[in-house]
């Protein structure tokens, strides 16, 4: 066992008051246990499936009209398991379960706007709207499509459509007409919501032309709702369009009191959420209402310690899983606090000063925000307060070890940093923080409560501590995706998540479990470079390379090469500085000694930029695709697609 030492180890008091310890106590006394520890309790929920799930049902009160007599189905089948088969509920009403005029959204828009919505004013909202919707033909099951901005109004319209038993998908405002069109398009939407402007930077975008652009591609939708936002003037629409107050007024009766929530089954689609599509057309992931949930209260409330009146944010477009993840927070009673814009704009303190000003408790943003703020050395602690601020959340990609480091040096000592990993495949995390574990740097604490992660290689034979392999889940698990939609038979749901190791859930991330029960994760699976055959993560590159002080940024990718695969490091250096000889010496020491001889790249070139997805996460496989000469589909899946010309048809990747 490691005598590292802990970053962070969470006092007596804080444990004690935890949520978690609360349901620790709970589960001993209820099944007659001793459970004291984290470890112990995540033993319990993978071994008693039924019982833990039942629980953590109980534990975050859920509303349903009936839940049934069954906790599952007793399949054993991974694919056919079903939890609460029986039951009927309506995932908004859990959502709407404060009526009272204390803040349910605390909202910025950048620095030209602030707002501030109570729990009664969102109610009404919904209700209204969805009365609207209704009236306007919205059916159970009918899909509506947003083209938005993180807003208020983004929210309404999803609750509006969830409590009528619509299924609410979303592409953000940065997407073009093409990306964004080839996203909707698919899911045949009825209605599209679409937030007609926004700021970036201090600047106004407005969205008209490609709103109408993306309308007019969707042949099923029947009404075009947009929302007023930033300074855009009103248009003169035709009779398919409408502005969302307008819309309201002609369909929707405000006499009406009370808001009508559709009961329907446990799995019932809440939410289709779209794959990155850096590889392919993007998929269509289906989210039951029931699975997501329950796992969102158990992740909220057990693994990040929200508490009623928390106030909770996160960082994120309406693209990402983590806006879905952080608007679930209204289920535990917690306000949001929800930001649309630059994070960095005017400077690196904005969501600092926004922490601050309404004393935020859940700080939740990217692994990249935090590296980006070490490199340029911002020191929150000496600008701000952030006396309110318990947790720190922080996922996306993986995070290095100087930014573990500096989340405690220069943000805030006594704070827990929750890093976490899961993904859009099951709108929440198999990795995550606990508030009554330590905190050591270079690793998540640990494994998800009833998430049965095991490390496989390439054989499906299962691997021990300290190995590197594949994540895997070993059991059913309750968020456990409905299927992608227009998929006849399932075949592409199988082949993404069955077909390489059966019987299990395949998972794709590069990861390792330490002998603290902590998670490293070194990259995904598909992107793992394999030099003479021996496989080895990106992420343990990246952790050298942010070492050295005159890179920036960087992207390893494997290059096919004399019937064997080399590494091709590329690097963005800081400003006025050129990459020659001496430096690359310098990077290729800093990794051969820190890390090994095979992780030392053959190529070491510059560039200015390196392609980031839409959620900040690195396209090592759309650079693979550029220098292999392959086509990188759906390009609008990126952040910065211009920046793959900048790896196309090189030189130096020509030569040995």
């Amino acid at each position: 066992m490691s005598t590292i030492k802990p970053l962070w180890t969470p006092s007596a008091d804080r444990c004690k008051s935890s949520n978690l310890a609360k349901f620790i106590g709970i589960v001993n006394k209820k099944h007659n246990l001793k459970i004291s520890e984290f470890k112990e309790l995540w033993d319990w929920s993978v071994n008693c499936r039924d019982e833990f799930w039942d629980e953590i049902w109980s534990f975050g009160d859920v509303i349903a009209s009936s839940k049934g007599n069954r906790i599952s189905n007793g399949e054993k089948n991974f694919k056919a398991h079903r939890y609460f088969p029986d039951a009927k509920l309506n995932f908004a009403e859990n959502l709407l379960r404060v009526r009272d005029n204390k803040p349910a959204i605390i909202f910025w828009g950048e620095n030209k706007v602030e707002r501030i919505i109570t729990y009664n004013e969102l109610y009404n909202s919904v209700k209204d709207l969805a009365y609207a919707l209704k009236k306007n033909g919205l059916e159970v099951g009918d899909r509506v499509a947003g083209y938005v901005a993180n807003t208020p109004e983004t929210l309404i319209a999803a609750l509006a459509t969830i409590s009528l038993g619509g299924v609410w998908c979303a592409c953000a405002t940065d997407f073009g007409v093409k990306g964004a069109s080839d996203r909707l398009a698919q899911i045949d939407p009825k209605f599209f919501f679409a937030t007609e402007a926004y700021y970036y930077k201090g600047k106004v975008f407005d969205n008209s032309d490609k709103i109408f652009d993306i309308a007019k591609s969707i042949n099923t939708v029947k009404k075009t709702i947009l929302i007023p936002y930033a300074d855009a003037p009103r248009k003169k629409l035709d009779k398919n369009y409408a502005y969302l107050d307008d819309y309201v007024n002609e369909f929707g009766d405000k006499s009406k009191t009370t808001l009508e929530f559709v009961q329907l089954p446990f799995n019932h689609p809440i939410y289709i959420l779209f794959t990155s599509g850096t590889t392919g057309a993007p998929k269509c992931i289906i989210h039951g209402a029931g699975g997501t949930l329950l796992q969102h209260l158990k992740e909220h409330q057990l693994h990040c310690d929200i508490k009623p009146g928390d106030r909770v944010f996160y960082y994120s477009t309406c693209s990402w899983m983590m806006w879905n993840w952080h608007v679930s927070a209204l289920a535990s009673k917690a306000t949001l606090m929800m930001f649309d814009g630059n994070p960095s704009y005017p400077d690196a303190y904005t969501l600092f000063n926004f922490a601050d000003k309404h004393k935020m408790n859940f700080f939740g943003t990217s692994s990249k925000f935090l590296d980006v703020l070490y490199k340029i050395g911002a020191k929150p602690k000496d600008h701000n307060d952030l006396s309110s601020v318990r947790t720190i959340g922080a996922t996306g990609s993986p995070m290095s070890l100087e930014a573990f480091s500096y989340v405690y040096k220069d943000i805030k000592q006594d704070l827990h940093l929750n890093v976490f990993s899961g993904g859009t495949d099951l709108i929440s995390c198999f990795i995550i923080g606990n508030p009554i574990s330590p905190v050591y740097a270079g690793e998540m604490q640990g494994i998800g409560l009833g998430m049965k992660v095991a490390v496989f290689d390439d054989n499906g034979k299962p691997l021990g501590k300290n190995q590197q392999g594949e994540l895997v889940c070993t059991v059913p698990f309750a968020p456990k995706p409905v299927g992608f939609w227009k998929d006849d038979g399932d075949q592409k749901y199988d082949k993404a998540y069955y077909q390489e190791f059966p019987g299990v859930w395949s998972h794709g991330d590069w990861i390792e479990i330490t002998d603290r029960n902590g998670v490293i994760i070194s990259g995904r699976a598909d992107t793992v470079l394999k030099p003479s055959g021996v496989r080895i993560g990106t992420a343990e590159i990246y952790a050298q390379v942010q070492k050295v002080e005159e890179v920036l940024e960087s992207i390893a990718v494997g290059q096919q090469w004399n019937n064997d695969e080399r590494i091709i490091l590329f690097v963005v250096l800081r400003d006025n500085l050129i990459l020659d000889e001496d430096l690359k010496k310098k990077i290729c020491v800093q990794i051969r000694t820190n890390a090994t001889p095979r992780h030392v790249p053959s190529k070491i070139i510059q560039v200015k930029e390196i392609p980031y997805t839409k959620n900040d996460k690195i396209s090592e496989i759309a650079v693979k695709s550029v220098i292999q000469g392959r086509e990188v589909k759906n390009k609008e899946s990126l952040k910065n697609p211009a920046s793959l010309e900048l790896y196309r048809n090189l030189k130096e990747l020509q030569e040995d």
